[in-house]
């Protein structure tokens, strides 16, 4: 993404009184659901998944959703994890809001497989791609920073966070022919392509592609090919994406984008609905400059840090609301 794409975050916070924070961390520490040695579903799995953590039992150890090291099954799925990470399933670590239940998602999806996104432990501030603080662990806006590298230069920023998880969860799915992304200029950018050996000629708006590499389909050629989609796409590559769900479709996967320089864009992580049809959403971020992708958390007290979903349009903490026309999702 070029460096115009997103404005820098601001570390400024509102409600930041340690009192209040206090007692909202403590709130978040007692409602932690979950089960010991809990793992995402594999994906060979068929039907669907119904996520219930709203309504898993209170009295359930909170030690569950405490930083742990990857299971075996996490290490496949996220397969940039360390073995000695300390994580936490988002699912476990962030219930949906009292009232509310997760909505039933396919097994195997994109929006299933994000229910399981590893998360450092709770406080953990926003760094960016140089290791500086960005936001700190207590801001308001903040709900959780996930485990994922940034890499070493300024690339993976908020279309990029976006394109990196997709293409993370294909490349666990065994979806890698599928992989592939179009720069802003609408080129497409194959990984298919990129592992046999081309490599892309850009001069100015104009991009072919030549065998030019040894064939390489490693870990490692995957995220030299993902940089470069990060170079030379943006939030003018997503807002182009064919898929436009209506709003009552609305699931984990979809992304709101509102493309320019300066553009943004934000990911659906998940989506709950309490038994009269309200629905909330789980929002997840990246920004300028490159920088840990990280759960917003809404100003909502009700459902925090869920974002109702019943206004016009979505508002998040660092960017204008987003209105329903820009809802996307990939193919």
């Amino acid at each position: 993404m070029t460096a115009s794409e997103c404005p820098p975050l601001s570390p400024s916070s509102p409600l930041r009184t340690g009192a209040a924070w206090l007692a909202r961390a403590c709130l978040v520490a007692l409602l932690w659901p979950g089960a010991s040695g809990a793992s995402p579903l594999a994906p060979r799995l068929r039907g669907t998944v119904l996520a219930t953590a709203a309504s898993r039992a209170p009295e359930q150890s909170t030690a569950a959703s405490e930083p742990r090291v990857p299971t075996r099954e996490e290490l496949a799925r996220y397969g940039w994890l360390a073995k000695d990470a300390q994580v936490r399933p988002l699912e476990l670590a962030i219930p949906a809001p009292e009232g509310y239940t997760r909505v039933t998602l396919e097994a195997g999806s994109f929006g299933a497989w994000l229910r399981g996104l590893p998360l450092r432990a709770q406080g953990t501030p926003v760094l960016h791609f140089r290791g500086g603080e960005v936001l700190p662990g207590d801001d308001a806006r903040l709900a959780a920073v996930a485990e994922l590298d940034i890499g070493s230069a300024n690339l993976q920023q908020c279309a990029d966070s976006i394109i990196r998880l997709h293409a993370e969860w294909q490349w666990s799915s065994q979806q890698r022919e599928r992989i592939a992304y179009r720069f802003t200029s609408g080129h497409l950018a194959s990984w298919p392509k990129y592992a046999a050996g081309d490599r892309a000629r850009i001069a100015g708006s104009k991009v072919t592609w030549a065998r030019s590499a040894a064939a390489d389909s490693s870990r490692a050629a995957f995220r030299s090919y993902l940089d470069l989609v990060f170079t030379y796409a943006g939030t003018l590559s997503l807002e182009s994406a064919k898929g436009r769900p209506a709003r009552d479709e609305l699931r984990g996967g979809d992304f709101f984008v509102l493309g320019g320089s300066p553009g943004h864009t934000v990911l659906v992580l998940d989506v709950a609905a309490d038994a009269g049809g309200r629905r909330v959403a789980l929002l997840g971020q990246g920004f300028m400059p490159a920088q840990d992708f990280h759960v917003l958390s809404s100003g909502s007290d009700s459902v925090r840090p869920w974002f109702p979903l019943d206004a016009d349009a979505v508002s998040t903490p660092f960017w204008k609301p987003f209105p329903w026309t820009s809802l996307r999702r990939f193919p």
